[in-house]
């Protein structure tokens, strides 16, 4: 029987990947999808942590441009990512996994406060861990909660999940002729400004040499292949 390729994951997933059908809040059948998929992973017996955005709800950018202070709408998107990860985790549960659920920010009635020692503790308990409320500081993206939480935890790679199969050298969404890049380095990301991920989340990522694979998350099975070496999507390196 093959063996995975990593032993610590993160899984990156943003608040629109929940959408699924819908244009705004939680599509329960997409939901369901994407548990079934973690589901189908954590038979390898591989470390999952997960970290979930929350623009599906509110983005704190958009709130601020629509006269809210930019402080208190980054923090209306945090708790938009606790909403979104009791979500995921109720549907992990009713599928007999055993998780957690981290909060940056302190709401002990719903999550336990992130304290790395504690996550990593839970990591090791093979108990799926989801990390809410971004980094906990306004003017910080998912993306870039998701770059250091994965350094924090020492994982192998983050899995950034996106809604085409990798990446491009336009939006393929609006240009048809934008081509596939099956591998690029952290610097061409940067000086080609590709909005793949914030270039906070990248730096931090080129600093650390933390890998990372962009994968369409509507493709069945593709967070399976991926953790078992076949080679899916677009990935970020070194070189």
């Amino acid at each position: 029987m093959p063996k995975p390729v990593y032993n610590r994951i993160l899984l990156k997933l943003s608040g629109e990947a929940l959408q699924g059908k819908y244009n705004y809040g939680i599509d329960f059948d997409m939901l369901d999808y994407i548990a079934e998929e973690i589901t189908d992973i954590s038979k390898a017996n591989i470390d999952i942590a997960i970290v979930i955005g929350g623009g599906n709800i509110i983005r704190g950018d958009f709130a601020s441009r629509s006269g809210v202070d930019r402080v208190s709408g980054d923090y209306m998107g945090m708790l938009s990512t606790v909403i979104n990860a009791m979500a995921l985790q109720s549907f992990l549960e009713k599928k007999n996994l055993a998780t957690r659920l981290l909060s940056a920010i302190e709401i002990k009635e719903v999550a336990e406060p992130y304290i790395k020692r504690r996550a990593v503790r839970h990591l090791e308990k093979k108990r799926i861990v989801l990390f809410a409320s971004g980094t906990g500081n306004p003017y910080f993206s998912t993306d870039t909660a998701a770059a250091l939480r994965a350094i924090e935890i020492k994982a192998d790679v983050i899995l950034k999940a996106t809604k085409v199969d990798g990446i491009y050298t336009a939006d393929p969404l609006l240009v048809p002729t934008a081509t596939k890049i099956k591998h690029i380095s952290f610097m061409d990301v940067l000086q080609k400004k590709l909005r793949i991920m914030d270039y906070t989340a990248i730096s931090l990522c080129m600093e650390n040499k933390m890998p990372i694979i962009v994968f369409d998350i509507n493709q069945k099975g593709n967070i399976k292949k991926i953790v078992y070496g076949k080679i899916i999507g677009s990935s970020i390196g070194e070189n």
